[in-house]
């Protein structure tokens, strides 16, 4: 069998070369599109479209619910990874399918779900009216239609990583007398951070995008229960396509900083595992 490696050049460069040209076309180009066009109109025009107070509030609005949604999904995916590798009980593979339940519906039908249960007409509604309790066009509705789309993203990625680590640790340091929760902050969160961190940066980066369902939740009140990518559709439908670009280049600066806190991440993990080799 023919090792890889021995490939003749060419083939070595035509692939690298249709993944630069698939990049380039469904990145690179969007991404200089998204910011001529949010310039195009110049400096002064870019500036008032991403500080005019619908914009801030968006923004601000944003940052909450990753606030929010960011940790209490981190939560959840350490207690969740925690349990389906550390412990035998039955239902397993049923909470392991559910975790993985956000995979396969369409974001808009879980918008569509929270309006069910919580909207004025739904089976909670009239319980929460009763009590002057607002989940539906408001921020809680906001905060838990992203906590459903990007609930398994820490737990995925801690999953695996747990599994292929096994107990052995954690059962020598119940042996030697820690308590549960030292052996969790000494020994599991030790071994799990580089996999806990990449879980969270994912994490935080889709509930910064998250459209589909925060759409069909939020009401489109402008000012007060529109994200970020909202904010660019009502802009673009109105036809302020210089305030719909200026606008869509802030979320777009805002992941390309978290691709470069992903690499630095990956790299220091490399880095460590390189010295832990040595």
């Amino acid at each position: 069998m023919q090792n890889i490696t021995s490939e003749p050049p060419y083939i070595k460069w035509t692939l690298i070369t249709i993944a630069l040209l698939f990049l380039g076309f469904l990145f690179i180009l969007p991404l200089v599109s998204i910011f001529t066009d949010a310039f195009r109109r110049g400096i002064d025009v870019y500036v008032t479209a991403v500080t005019e107070p619908d914009a801030l509030a968006a923004v601000k609005l944003t940052l909450i619910t990753v606030l929010i949604a960011v940790p209490l999904n981190m939560l959840f995916g350490i207690a969740a990874a925690w349990s389906i590798t550390k412990f035998q009980f039955r239902g397993k593979n049923i909470l392991i399918s559910l975790i993985d339940l956000p995979f396969a519906v369409s974001p808009v039908i879980a918008g569509f779900v929270f309006v069910l249960l919580f909207g004025v007409g739904g089976y909670l509604g009239p319980l929460l009216l009763q009590y002057n309790i607002q989940i539906i066009f408001a921020v809680p509705g906001i905060v838990l239609a992203t906590m459903f789309v990007t609930l398994p993203f820490v737990a995925r990625e801690l999953i695996p990583l747990m599994q292929s680590q096994g107990v052995t640790e954690e059962e020598a340091a119940i042996c030697l007398g820690a308590n549960g929760l030292q052996t969790f902050w000494r020994v599991t969160l030790p071994n799990i951070k580089w996999g806990l961190l990449y879980g969270v940066i994912l994490c935080n980066a889709r509930a910064m995008g998250e459209f589909g369902a925060v759409s069909v939740v939020s009401g489109h009140i402008r000012g007060l229960t529109n994200t970020l990518p909202l904010h660019v559709e009502i802009l673009y439908n109105e036809y302020q396509f210089a305030a719909s670009f200026a606008v869509a280049s802030v979320l777009v600066m805002l992941a390309i900083l978290t691709l470069i806190i992903k690499g630095i991440i990956e790299w220091k993990h490399e880095k460590e595992q390189e010295r832990m080799g040595a």
